[in-house]
């Protein structure tokens, strides 16, 4: 289905791509919901767009899928985990997210572009967007 969308798409000009959240990173009865989107979409037509928060929230390794699947991740939303319990969005390169090992797998993953996202704040949105945007801005890896 993913597969046809992502031929419509391209038959009107568009690139059609899947943003993933934690859950299809669980197992259930033996496999993850993103295996099987992986093995049975077209790469040419369905980009992913990995989520680096949801990915790293599920228990996930974000470089092993990078190693399973390599050139499939040419988008990534980047955004940081707080360092307790609850795991809350935090600004990107102020929380526990390792960005130096997962920029340095861009080429492996197929990395093309990245968004910075902060969907929701317990502080100032403006003032953690700003930091995000310095961190990235000042890191020698991206």
């Amino acid at each position: 289905m993913l597969t046809k969308l992502g031929a419509a798409a391209k038959k009107n000009g568009l690139q059609f791509a899947y943003h993933n959240h934690n859950f299809e990173y669980t197992d259930i009865e033996g496999q993850t919901p993103m295996d099987v989107m992986m093995a049975n979409t077209d790469g040419a037509l369905v980009k992913m767009e990995l989520d680096i928060y949801w990915i790293e929230k599920a228990g996930k390794d974000p470089i092993a899928w990078f190693e399973k699947y390599p050139g499939r991740f040419e988008l990534w939303h980047v955004k940081d985990m707080t360092n307790d319990a609850e795991k809350f969005f935090a600004p990107v390169g102020s929380g526990t997210i390792d960005w130096p090992k997962i920029f340095a797998a861009r080429d492996k993953a197929g990395m093309k572009h990245f968004f910075v996202e902060q969907d929701r704040t317990k502080g100032d949105i403006w003032e953690d967007i700003t930091k995000s945007y310095n961190f990235l801005n000042n890191a020698k890896y991206v």
